[in-house]
């Protein structure tokens, strides 16, 4: 009677017709390369799909993912299948993630179990970035983890001419387990809470408020195009990295076959010096450390910074400690990065009424304006309007008119007004991570600190004080 049933099973899988979605396929390029240079192209790898035809559910699959499954849902359905009969197909792709999960997915894994996510949440870096650091979409996310900049901000990474923490694989694996974490505490569901990751917790929970629901299923269809297919293409990666021996996927060789170390860094030291001082490539230390943007390691006393490396043997000791001490003759000027959100560049692109050469605007508050809305207008924050114009509190009047500085004309603030704080009234659909990308320096762990928020939770009408 077994065999019978699993022939059924198989002959089901055989007559099972699913949505195909030609792939395009990268050749020649070695993993290590891939891991060195940024793709030309945008990198979202969720396909999208047509309905699927779907003639029964195939048992085989919905158990082997009922055999896998931990903490997350691992829901099997037409659409589902439809992902797995598309990554199947993609045998030197998934081949190459299965050699670098090797490396990534225990540095995943720490990250995840700090902030007490599952460890099943490391497969969307499959989804995101196919375990590329250097991935960068069609909008500006960046990284193994694919962070917006706003976001990335919000969660404590940073942006600057020398370093990109969103392609550091250990920062944003702690950044996105925050993420994680406030996502579940706000929405008590992990395929919500996936989705949230990829469309933002404001869009998952207006979806919640239309369909009446908290389903991931029910809500799909009042979600983006682009996440209603991102929880089940999830659920498919889940599936063939953990059956891909059985659609004959085996794992190609990691370029990471060595054991590495983690030193802290406090000089601005070339990646290229501290290879030859090990007697490794500079593409190995680059794969290693893809964050550093001028291949410089800009540690300082202050501040050092982390660089890997591969283990070194004894007799390089010596010469590894005199590169690390050893200051590179650079520029070590540190300017904060502007935004890489290809929605707020096009935003800043449109030209602003009564801009005038000398880098100072004059607005005239109309009725019903406050400082939330003047500063959403011409791209700058509160805060800025409040030290610009001396304003003590955030109260103004039709009428009264308020200096506004274009880009790189605003004064130095002051230790001061640094020190000033604002508050801020939530509104419906704010999330701490929405409310910390409105404030220049703000993140959600100081928005917490600041207010004393044990969880992300907030609600309509809660004043928060932000500084």
């Amino acid at each position: 009677m077994r065999k019978l049933i699993l022939a059924i099973l198989g002959l089901v899988t055989v007559l099972s017709t699913q949505a195909q979605v030609p792939t395009k396929v990268t050749q020649g390029d070695t993993i290590l390369k891939r891991l060195t240079t940024a793709p030309a192209t945008d990198t979202v790898a969720v396909p999208l799909i047509n309905q699927p035809m779907f003639f029964g559910q195939n048992l085989l699959y919905k158990l082997r993912l009922d055999s896998i499954k931990q903490t997350v849902p691992l829901d099997y359905n037409e659409y589902v299948q439809s992902y797995i009969d598309i990554y199947v197909k993609r045998k030197n792709m998934y081949a190459d993630m299965l050699g670098l999960s090797s490396y990534y997915f225990p540095i995943f894994e720490k990250a995840l179990k700090s902030y007490n996510i599952p460890t099943e949440i490391k497969y969307l870096s499959i989804v995101e970035s196919s375990l590329n650091p250097h991935a960068v979409s069609r909008v500006g996310a960046t990284g193994l983890w694919q962070f917006m900049f706003g976001t990335a901000k919000a969660y404590g990474l940073n942006m600057d001419n020398f370093v990109d923490e969103r392609k550091d694989p250990i920062q944003a694996s702690y950044a996105a387990a925050a993420y994680f974490k406030d996502a579940y505490e706000e929405l008590g569901d992990w395929l919500l809470a996936i989705a949230a990751y990829n469309c933002g917790k404001g869009n998952v929970n207006r979806a919640i408020d239309k369909a009446g629901s908290r389903d991931f299923w029910e809500i799909r269809r009042f979600l983006p195009a682009e996440t209603r297919n991102y929880v089940p293409a999830f659920i498919a990666a889940v599936y063939v990295m953990k059956y891909a021996k059985t659609h004959q996927i085996q794992a190609k060789a990691t370029p990471f076959v060595f054991k590495t170390d983690t030193i802290q860094v406090r000089n601005f030291v070339a990646l290229s010096d501290v290879a030859n001082a090990i007697n490794h490539t500079e593409e190995t230390l680059i794969a290693l450390n893809p964050s550093y943007k001028k291949k410089i390691v800009n540690g300082t006393a202050n501040a050092p910074k982390r660089v890997v490396i591969p283990n070194p043997e004894h007799q390089y000791y010596e010469q590894l400690f005199d590169v690390l001490n050893r200051d590179v003759d650079i520029d070590k000027e540190i300017i904060l990065a502007s935004t890489d959100d290809v929605r707020d560049l096009r935003k800043k692109a449109q030209p602003k009424k009564a801009e005038k050469a000398s880098g100072i605007l004059v607005h005239k508050v109309l009725p019903g304006q406050n400082l939330t809305i003047i500063a959403n207008k011409y791209g700058v924050e509160v805060q800025d309007l409040k030290v610009w114009n001396e304003l003590s509190a955030l109260s103004i009047v039709p009428g009264q008119k308020l200096k506004i500085y274009k880009e790189g004309a605003a004064p130095r603030l002051t230790p001061k007004a640094k020190a000033a704080f604002v508050s801020y009234k939530v509104k419906q659909g704010d999330t701490l991570s929405s409310i910390a990308e409105k404030f220049e320096g703000i993140t959600v762990a100081s928005l917490k600190r600041a207010n004393g928020l044990k969880t992300a939770k907030i609600a309509e009408g809660m004043i928060l004080k932000v500084m």
